[in-house]
C-alpha cells in the first residue's frame, strides 16, 4: 500500500491576481489530506472521508476523477489500464478555499508513486499535482499545488511566457495562529477563474490599475511577514480584500465573516481562495485571540478551522 500526504493551504496575498501574472504569497497550513493506494482487480475507485462543507466531496466528485486520470497520464501511466483502489482522509476539511484539491492531488500522487514504486522528487510531484488541479480549476495558477507539496510560507508568480514559475521560500519568526471561517458554499473556482478573465478583458484600464495595486500589496506583506510586523500584514489583508470585492469575487457571507473576525480584533481578515463562498482567513496572533475570533464566527452557525500559517514540511 502506497501513502502520501498534502498540506491545506491559505493565501495572504494575491489570489486570482496570480493566474495572471502578479506575485502572490501562500503558506500552507497545520493540517493535511492524507491518502493510500492499493493496485485492485478494475477502475478507479475513490472513498473519500474527509470531513467538509455538507456536498463538498459530491459537487466535486466529477473533477476529481479528471484530475485522477490527469496524473496518471502525467505519471505516463494509462487511466484505462490501471486500477486502483483510493482512500482520503486526514485533518484538513473540504472547505472551499483551503485548497483541499490540491492537497488530495499531492496525498494522491505520493501515494501512488509509492505503491507503484516510482521514485520522484518533490518537483516531479508538484508537476503532477499542477495537471490534476487543470480540473479544479480550468487555468490554476500553481500556487496551491506549490504550498501542498512543500509545506512553508511561499512566495509564488507564475510565468506567463512558458518558463518555471518564480518559487521562493520565505521564512517568519514562528508560526501564526489563524482561524479560517467557512461560508458553508462550496465554491465553483474554475468558474471564478473564468469570470475575472472576462471581467478583466472587457475593462482592461481598471483591471490594470487593481492588478498594480495587488502587486504592491503582495510586496509589501512580504516585507511585513519577513519583519514579523503582524499587525502590518494585517492592514495589508484588509486591504486585499477590498481588491478581491472590486473584482467581484466576493460575496455577502464572506463579507460578513470577514468584518466580524476585525470587530473581535483579528490583525486583519479577507477571502482566501477562489471566492463566491468557500472560506476567509482572519490573523489571530496567540491562542487567546485565536480563540475569541473562532468562537465568535461558531456562534453564528458557522464551521471554522483553528490552524497556523508557517508551518514546514510534512
Amino acid at each position: 500500500m502506497g501513502r502520501g500526504s498534502g498540506f491545506g493551504k491559505t493565501i495572504l496575498f494575491g489570489e486570482h491576481f496570480v493566474v495572471h501574472g502578479v506575485p502572490g504569497i501562500a503558506s500552507a497550513v497545520d493540517s493535511a489530506v492524507d491518502a493510500e493506494v492499493k493496485k485492485a482487480a478494475n477502475g478507479i475507485n475513490v472513498t473519500d472521508e474527509r470531513t467538509g462543507a455538507k456536498g463538498y466531496a459530491e459537487k466535486k466528485k466529477l473533477q476529481q476523477l479528471e484530475s485522477i486520470e490527469r496524473m496518471l497520464k502525467a505519471m505516463n501511466m494509462d487511466p484505462q489500464q490501471v486500477a486502483i483502489d483510493i482512500w482520503l482522509g486526514g485533518n484538513l476539511p473540504g472547505f472551499s478555499g483551503l485548497g483541499a484539491s490540491a492537497a488530495s492531488s499531492v496525498a494522491i500522487a505520493r501515494a501512488i508513486a509509492e505503491e507503484f514504486e516510482l521514485d520522484l522528487p518533490d518537483e516531479k510531484i508538484n508537476d503532477i499535482a499542477y495537471e490534476a488541479e487543470k480540473a479544479y480549476a480550468g487555468n490554476p495558477s500553481g500556487i496551491d499545488n506549490t504550498a501542498a507539496t512543500f509545506g512553508g510560507l511561499i512566495w509564488f508568480k507564475k510565468s506567463l511566457s512558458g518558463d518555471s514559475n518564480t518559487i521562493e521560500q520565505l521564512s517568519i519568526r514562528e508560526p501564526v495562529e489563524i482561524v479560517i471561517g467557512n461560508t458553508g458554499i462550496v465554491a465553483n473556482t474554475k468558474a471564478m477563474v473564468a469570470g475575472v478573465g472576462e471581467r478583466k478583458q472587457r475593462n482592461p484600464k481598471k483591471y490594470a490599475e487593481l492588478f498594480r495595486q495587488a502587486e504592491d500589496l503582495a510586496l509589501e506583506g512580504r516585507k511585513a511577514l519577513e519583519e514579523f510586523d503582524l499587525q502590518k500584514v494585517g492592514e495589508l489583508m484588509n486591504e486585499n480584500h477590498r481588491l478581491l470585492q472590486e473584482i467581484e469575487v466576493s460575496c455577502k457571507e464572506l463579507d460578513y465573516l470577514v468584518e466580524l473576525a476585525r470587530e473581535q480584533e483579528a490583525f486583519g481578515a479577507k477571502m482566501t481562495g477562489g471566492g463566491g463562498g468557500g472560506c476567509m482567513l482572519a490573523l489571530t496572533p496567540r491562542k487567546e485571540l485565536q480563540e475569541k475570533v473562532a468562537t465568535a464566527i461558531e456562534n453564528e452557525g458557522f464551521e471554522v478551522l483553528r490552524t497556523k500559517i508557517g508551518v514546514q514540511k510534512l
